[in-house]
């Protein structure tokens, strides 16, 4: 479906050309949706952030996760989290994961805080939606932020995903919503895991121009 993440955020930031020009706020979810994000700003000719969100992993099956925090503690669990953690239990990863975040905004946004994002139009975008935890503590965020419109933008998640996921927001782009979907990565042809070193060098490049 996609060559890489750049080929996706060309792709996305076409279907999104409604919105070039018109002062939007596109923030991306790191470390994946950095690379999309920029493809999708440059075309909008949009300001580009990045917007710092973890999931929660459980304990012993850390790839997996039972909910997730963005950067100013907005919080979305699954609704049966404590059937499978204790509650003591989910204190301790939130904590563990609060300071992962404060890690990241230091090396990824070098201790920036967001753009003011109160009555604008903000462009939600990663490399796509897995589970959609992560998503939707950015878009809990932005709602406490009385973001004026939420648009999430993905080049991939499932059809379940999709319908939920809209349901939170005032619009949703997907380009691709594979009948057999099982993981992000099967819509792209060159997958790999972003580096913080990669972000830097992408947040660089926006930077410069």
């Amino acid at each position: 479906m996609f060559l890489d993440r750049e080929d996706a955020g060309k792709k996305l930031g076409r279907t999104l050309i409604k919105y070039k020009n018109k002062n939007v706020l596109v923030l991306a979810i790191p470390r994946g949706g950095v690379e999309v994000g920029f493809e999708v700003a440059t075309y909008l000719n949009a300001e580009l952030s990045i917007l710092i969100a973890r999931k929660l992993p459980f304990p012993d099956l850390p790839e997996a996760g039972f909910g997730a925090i963005a950067e100013d503690g907005s919080i979305f669990l699954s609704d049966d989290a404590t059937h499978w953690v204790d509650q003591k239990t989910i204190d301790k990863i939130i904590k563990e994961q609060l300071q992962e975040i404060k890690r990241r905004i230091e090396v990824l946004r070098k201790n920036m805080p967001l753009p003011h994002i109160e009555n604008r139009i903000v462009i939600l975008v990663d490399d796509g939606i897995a589970a959609g935890s992560t998503m939707r503590a950015c878009i809990t965020l932005c709602k406490k932020r009385k973001v004026k419109k939420i648009v999430v933008a993905v080049p991939v998640t499932g059809k379940r995903n999709k319908q939920e996921v809209a349901k939170l927001v005032d619009e949703i782009v997907v380009l691709e919503t594979p009948f057999m979907f099982r993981a992000v990565a099967q819509a792209y042809r060159n997958w790999y895991d972003v580096s913080n070193r990669e972000v830097n060098e992408i947040l660089n490049r926006w930077g410069n121009r």
